[in-house]
């Protein structure tokens, strides 16, 4: 809950994308298709991204894409010989998912061409975003679609004026898979906490929390003139986390760092259990998939564990 708003930024209408990587973790699977594209139930992973920004209204979508991308192009692109036998054959249903992937929102495309880190993937952004606030979407992170979580940081952002970003609270021996933040709490507000600190992939004893930021951002337009005088970090790629802790101790406009801490289902489709979960949940709980599944999954168990 956010108390005494007082401060107005720009609306949040703008979304990024970040979609370059080259999906190493599932090879050979990403050998020829997108990590993106590898489907969760019987959608890309990419679309429940995509649908997750059009319903907290950020409907101008910017992918920053790479080399072998042209299939997530290809997917929310329409397909008039396939709608139209779809038609003829009357597979009314079949017709109107394909056709919600071409009406989603205004999609843009763009190369980040030198893979130099997500930091530079967001900087890409740049003319398309202009001076406005944006929200990053990561591709690799499911949020369930239940879950408010990218409406609620662009309220903080717009009571703020700052950057805004998601945490979750994990083990602290696994911390050193994410940025870690230094958190503060904010007087007489519940809905999120001050940022003071962030640390790129810490060994456990070095972290300033067990507090990771996860793949949702909704940032002030500041962050391009400090991304652009980032120093390559970590792996000599130009870390977003580092431009980040770099606005977290600023106290001019645009700056200050904030974090909603965010405790409901997300997925990680970048590790492969993660990703195999997410199958798994998310059709058994579909109406026409759950009740079979469920039931072969209570025999399977009962067979096997």
């Amino acid at each position: 809950m956010l108390i005494g708003m007082t401060k107005v930024s720009k609306s949040v209408t703008k979304a990024v994308i970040p979609a370059a990587g080259l999906g190493t973790r599932f090879l050979p699977a990403t050998k020829a298709t997108p990590k993106e594209m590898l489907p969760v139930v019987d959608r890309p992973a990419i679309q429940y991204v995509v649908e997750e920004a059009i319903r907290a209204g950020l409907n101008d979508v910017l992918m920053i894409t790479g080399r072998n991308k042209r299939a997530l192009e290809d997917h929310f692109d329409r397909v008039p010989v396939l709608e139209s036998q779809l038609a003829e054959q009357g597979k009314d249903a079949l017709l109107k998912a394909v056709e919600a992937t071409n009406e989603l929102g205004e999609l843009h495309y763009v190369r980040q061409g030198d893979p130099k880190g997500l930091g530079h993937a967001v900087l890409r952004g740049k003319v398309h975003v202009g001076e406005e606030p944006f929200a990053v979407l990561l591709g690799d992170d499911l949020i369930d679609e239940k879950e408010d979580l990218l409406s609620q940081m662009v309220e903080v952002q717009q009571a703020t004026g700052g950057s805004v970003i998601a945490l979750m609270e994990v083990p602290r021996e696994s911390i050193s898979a994410y940025g870690a933040a230094a958190i503060e709490a904010v007087e007489g507000q519940d809905g999120y906490v001050k940022v003071t600190g962030l640390v790129e992939k810490p060994a456990p004893e070095e972290a300033p929390s067990n507090y990771a930021v996860i793949g949702r951002y909704v940032l002030s337009s500041k962050v391009f003139e400090v991304l652009e005088n980032t120093a390559p970090g970590r792996g000599n790629e130009i870390q977003l986390t580092d431009a980040l802790q770099t606005l977290a101790v600023g106290t001019g406009e645009g700056e200050g760092v904030y974090g909603v801490v965010f405790k409901g289902r997300r997925f990680d489709t970048g590790d492969k259990l993660s990703y195999l979960k997410a199958n798994v949940i998310l059709a058994s709980e579909r109406e026409d998939l759950g009740p079979e599944l469920r039931e072969w999954l209570k025999e399977f168990a009962d067979k096997n564990c």
